[in-house]
């Protein structure tokens, strides 16, 4: 899989959570090193990147998800959302802002989930297979280190087929 799809949505996301002409000094991009701060009601959100499932939202907090460098996104999901089992290249640190994250570790949705409620994190590894289902609509907030990537156990999980393995 590549993830030249998936960067470039990131990068237009990432532009438009920083483009916001609502309102002037405390939401003007931050320069490097200079401290961000967003409340919940400011989050800009957009349809999540091709090479997830339709129907979440995301919005970049902080960083650009599509290169190198930290990065902070939130990403919400209506009931029953479900991301078949894949990988990411990187580490990956989630926190369950609301709703609840049914977790699964492993190569499929048959195992037995763990449920991350409100305030629940999640660690893990680059290259740990997993999957997750929301459980009410959900909200998470994911920070790492980019490029993000999603590379799907099964090609035909793919949502993007422009980016699915052969």
């Amino acid at each position: 899989m590549t993830t030249r799809t998936l960067r470039i949505a990131f990068a237009v996301l990432a532009f438009a959570s920083t483009a916001r002409a609502d309102s002037a000094a405390k939401t003007k991009p931050a320069a490097k090193g200079e401290a961000v701060s967003i409340n919940a009601n400011e989050v800009k959100w957009g349809e999540a990147p091709a090479d997830l499932p339709k129907g979440a939202l995301v919005g970049v907090l902080h960083g650009d998800p599509s290169k190198a460098g930290p990065f902070t996104l939130r990403l919400k999901m209506p009931d029953g959302y479900k991301i078949p089992p894949h990988w990411h290249t990187q580490d990956e640190d989630l926190t369950v802002l609301s709703g609840t994250l049914a977790m699964y570790m492993g190569d499929s949705m048959s195992s037995e989930a763990h449920d991350l409620g409100a305030a629940g994190y999640h660690f893990l590894p680059g290259k740990a297979h997993h999957a997750a289902e929301a459980r009410g609509e959900t909200v998470v907030q994911i920070h790492g280190k980019g490029p993000f990537d999603i590379h799907y156990l099964n090609p035909t999980d793919n949502p993007n087929p422009k980016s699915a393995r052969k």
